[in-house]
C-alpha cells in the first residue's frame, strides 16, 4: 500500500503491516516531541535512504537547506523543485536524483552525528581517541550505532537497544580488515 500521500483525498496513512521488522504506528497516547508536537503528519515520515532519514525535522531541515524552502527563500538550493515535506519519497524514489539517498545519509551525518556532543562524548573527540587507539574494540561503533538509531551513545537508550549492534560491528571490521587499516 502507498502510505506515501497524505495529500491525497482522501488522505493515505501509514499503518503496521505483515513482515513488518521493527517500530509500529500506536497513537493512542502520543508523547510530545521536543517542540510539543504529537501528530505524525499522516506518519508517512518513515526511514528513507542509506541512514534512514525519519521524522518531520530531518524532513524539515532537509528541505529547508537543500529543498525547494531554500529556493523559495532566496537561499542557494541543491534541490529546489523538491519539496522533501510533501514529497519524503523523493529520497529513494527520484529517478532524476538518483544520489539523494546518499545525500541525505551524509546530510544526517554532519549535522547530527558529527555535531553530537552529550554527557562527555563528543563525537569529533572519540573518533580521533578511536583512530589513535588503532581503531580496535566495539565502543566506538556501539556508540555511534546508539546515536543514529536510539539518538544516545550508551545504549540502551530510553527508546530502546539497538537493532542488530553485533552485525553492525562486524560488518564494520569486515569493511577495516579491507581497506587494510586493522
Amino acid at each position: 500500500k502507498d502510505c506515501n500521500n497524505p495529500w491525497a483525498d482522501p488522505p493515505l496513512s501509514c499503518e503496521d503491516y505483515v513482515g513488518q521488522k521493527g517500530g509500529g504506528f500506536n497513537n493512542e497516547s502520543p508523547h510530545p516531541n521536543s517542540s510539543g508536537r504529537t501528530d505524525v503528519e499522516g506518519c508517512c515520515f518513515w526511514g528513507r535512504g542509506v541512514i534512514q532519514t525519519t521524522g518531520i525535522c530531518n524532513f524539515g531541515k532537509l528541505n529547508y537547506y537543500l529543498g525547494a524552502r531554500a529556493a523559495e527563500e532566496g537561499r542557494e538550493s541543491r534541490y529546489p523543485d523538491i519539496n522533501f515535506c510533501e514529497q519524503p519519497d523523493a529520497i529513494c524514489a527520484s529517478q532524476e536524483h538518483k544520489e539523494l539517498k546518499w545525500i541525505a545519509g551524509m546530510f544526517y551525518w554532519v549535522e547530527s552525528l558529527q555535531s553530537y556532543d552529550s554527557d562527555g562524548w563528543n563525537y569529533i573527540e572519540e573518533l580521533k581517541s578511536f583512530v589513535d587507539n588503532g581503531m580496535s574494540g566495539n565502543n566506538f561503533i556501539d556508540a555511534v550505532s546508539g546515536i543514529v538509531n536510539r539518538g544516545c551513545h550508551n545504549p540502551p537508550c530510553a527508546s530502546g537497544s539497538v537493532d542488530g549492534s553485533y552485525e553492525r560491528a562486524s560488518n564494520f571490521l569486515k569493511v577495516l580488515t579491507e581497506l587494510d587499516l586493522v
